[in-house]
């Protein structure tokens, strides 16, 4: 296995280290240490993230310039990238419910383009990556980790009564709000570079 693919793999196990920081459970004794408290939980989770989304640039960058490019990795790279993204904003979603509709439309177009990919593949057909998408993904994880950045912040923490952590989070709501605009625009895009696929009058 090359390492492409193991920095994809250790990205599928981040995920699980991120998911069990960042998301809520039972206060059982076992997890009832200083360690586990919300705050330093916020911060292992950030950690972890960041450092996926590291192995994420990586993996792709390495595997393109030592042609190390492989099936395995195009099969499973996507679906790293999209369980990575969905827990964070699953993780979110905890914090206030107005990342619900950020989640719902960020999960719809990537449900959408990955169903556009699986049939342009059934015909031969590559669809590549748009830079609205790339875009998309880099303001996607620029929010992210700003939003988890305000998981951190000491809520007493202020400048002349301006709290830092409120700053926090209203930048990384700005940040999410392009991330999810992009997001719709480059879904538009990608369905109607696609179009010839889904035309009813397009005979196999």
């Amino acid at each position: 296995m090359n390492l492409p693919n193991k920095l994809t793999i250790s990205r599928l196990v981040l995920v699980l280290v991120f998911a069990f920081f960042a998301f809520p459970f039972p206060e059982y004794k076992i997890f009832s240490g200083a360690f586990f408290t919300g705050q330093y939980r916020a911060f292992v989770a950030l950690i972890v993230y960041i450092v996926a989304s590291i192995t994420d640039a990586l993996d792709g960058h390495i595997a393109r310039k030592n042609n190390l490019v492989t099936n395995f990795g195009k099969f499973l790279d996507p679906i790293a990238d999209k369980l990575l993204v969905t827990s964070a904003l699953l993780a979110l979603m905890t914090i206030s419910d107005v990342y619900l509709w950020a989640t719902l439309i960020i999960l719809a177009r990537e449900f959408i383009v990955s169903a556009i990919r699986m049939m342009s593949a059934s015909k031969g057909v590559v669809i590549p990556a748009g830079m609205l998408g790339k875009l998309k993904m880099i303001f996607q994880t620029i929010a992210i980790i700003t939003l988890l950045v305000g998981g951190i912040v000491p809520v007493k923490w202020n400048i002349s009564g301006v709290y830092l952590v409120d700053v926090v989070y209203i930048l990384g709501n700005i940040i999410l709000f392009i991330a999810v605009i992009l997001t719709i625009v480059s879904g538009i895009q990608y369905v109607y570079n696609s179009r010839h696929l889904l035309s009813t009058k397009n005979n196999d």
